[in-house]
């Protein structure tokens, strides 16, 4: 059966898809883009900033664990409008970060009352977008066969890219117009949008009456053939997944690499503005066109294993071939400080192809586990590797804090940004290396 005798509802979930992830990415990037504002109006050190962002990241790991469960226990379309839900009640929070930090404050909590506000919000906003990657899989593997996976999830993961692009085009301009605060409010408002849209439009496949008989035929013609799990099993057991060398091999690879996503999505704003003295407005250019150049990545890799599938290898086997190539690119950000002191468009244009490349990878990673995993587990694997690499992030974050207090209070902050591209140029290849050591060939799991 081929698809261009079927019907294409299914790019219709895709869309959904997209635009909800590019709804979690316009909240989550608001406050890099008011960072160096919001430093310089509460006196924030970079290791202050680091721990308002690392605590998003850990919430967010910790969440991701949960998150895959919940998904598999309840379902694709309740668990999709609960997380955007609470994600968006989580962005219209840092609103109200300072007065929420003083009542901290008067608890006894000793830390300032900006950095704890935003701390809290920050929690409530991890909490609620873990949940849009494991159920955005989820619902990527129940409508479209192996084949195309690939493809759509470089689609709607390229939603990460155009929240990234839409963001510094608005949330400056809203910020410089109406006040921080509203920025926080208006952009957190556009996901309760977005679940009207998915309650009327989503349900499983095979309740979907948009769906016609031959395209749910088309989706479902190289599903797995294991036994299912009884209706009220929920997700595959943790401890059983954690068995399986495909469940670290993801994990691993989300670990060494998510980092260094989180890091240019935080970090890049401060950056451009600590290095070549750019307002809040002045860096919305040059992000903008980084974040563009993400998209051809997120879309190209997504598309890029299909020409290995096409030769007769397995999924998993074509997409780590795609990945290696995709790998050797972010060695370029290596350039991106000795070459910053011609013109800043130099490491912006760099790093931009090193985000790139980020997205071609992730949208082949994250495929791999509905490559090799019954569709009943794949949130929950999703969300272990989920877990990894918000730690990952964790450790990028805090790393990345203390390296450029450290060598800024030393006048050499630019050592400190040269150490940490070096690091986010090498990750790939090192993550490559250890899951193909960990998972050499295709093997599918069965029984979980």
């Amino acid at each position: 059966m081929t698809a261009s005798r079927t019907g294409r509802y299914r790019w219709t979930i895709c869309a959904l898809l997209f635009f909800a992830t590019t709804v979690n990415y316009l909240d989550r990037q608001v406050l890099s883009l008011l960072a160096p504002s919001l430093s310089r109006e509460f006196g924030w050190t970079n290791t202050d900033y680091a721990n308002i962002t690392a605590v998003f990241q850990f919430g967010y790991a910790v969440s991701m664990l949960f998150a895959g469960r919940f998904i598999d226990a309840i379902g694709t379309k309740r668990a999709f409008f609960i997380a955007v839900a609470v994600w968006s009640v989580g962005a219209m929070l840092h609103a109200l970060a300072v007065p929420l930090g003083a009542v901290l404050v008067a608890l006894g909590v000793g830390l300032p009352a900006s950095v704890l506000g935003f701390m809290v919000a920050r929690a409530v906003l991890a909490l609620g977008e873990a949940g849009n990657f494991p159920a955005a899989i989820k619902a990527t593997a129940e409508y479209f066969p192996k084949s195309e996976r690939a493809f759509a999830t470089g689609i709607f993961n390229s939603g990460a890219n155009v929240g990234a692009i839409l963001a510094p085009l608005t949330v400056p301009w809203i910020a410089v117009t109406w006040g921080w605060q509203m920025a926080f409010v208006a952009i957190g408002a556009v996901g309760f949008l977005w679940i009207a849209t998915w309650m009327v439009f989503y349900d499983t496949p095979e309740q979907q009456t948009r769906l016609g008989a031959a395209e749910l035929a088309y989706i479902q013609h190289d599903r797995e053939t294991a036994p299912a799990a009884p209706a009220d099993a929920g997700g595959a057991p943790w401890l059983r997944l954690l068995a399986y060398r495909q469940t670290w091999a993801f994990a691993l690879g989300k670990f060494m690499t998510d980092g260094v996503w989180w890091f240019y999505l935080f970090w890049l704003p401060k950056y451009l503005s600590g290095q070549y003295g750019m307002s809040t407005t002045d860096i919305a250019l040059p992000l903008a066109v980084l974040y563009s150049m993400t998209m051809v990545g997120s879309i190209g890799g997504g598309w890029l294993p299909t020409w290995f599938l096409r030769r007769g290898h397995a999924p998993y086997d074509g997409r780590m071939r795609a990945m290696l190539l995709i790998a050797f690119f972010p060695l370029v950000v290596l350039l991106a400080q000795p070459l910053g002191g011609i013109s800043y468009w130099l490491p912006v244009l760099l790093v931009g192809v090193g985000a790139s490349a980020h997205q071609a990878w992730s949208a082949n990673l994250f495929t791999t586990v509905s490559d090799m995993f019954p569709k009943r587990a794949v949130a929950s694997v999703v969300g272990i590797g989920g877990m990894a690499g918000g730690l990952g992030g964790v450790a990028v974050s805090k790393l990345g804090g203390w390296i450029f207090d450290a060598y800024g209070s030393r006048g050499q902050a630019a050592t400190g940004y040269l150490i940490m591209f070096s690091l986010c140029a090498l990750a790939y290849l090192a993550a490559w290396v250890l899951m193909k050591l960990l998972v050499p060939r295709h093997e599918d799991v069965i029984g979980v």
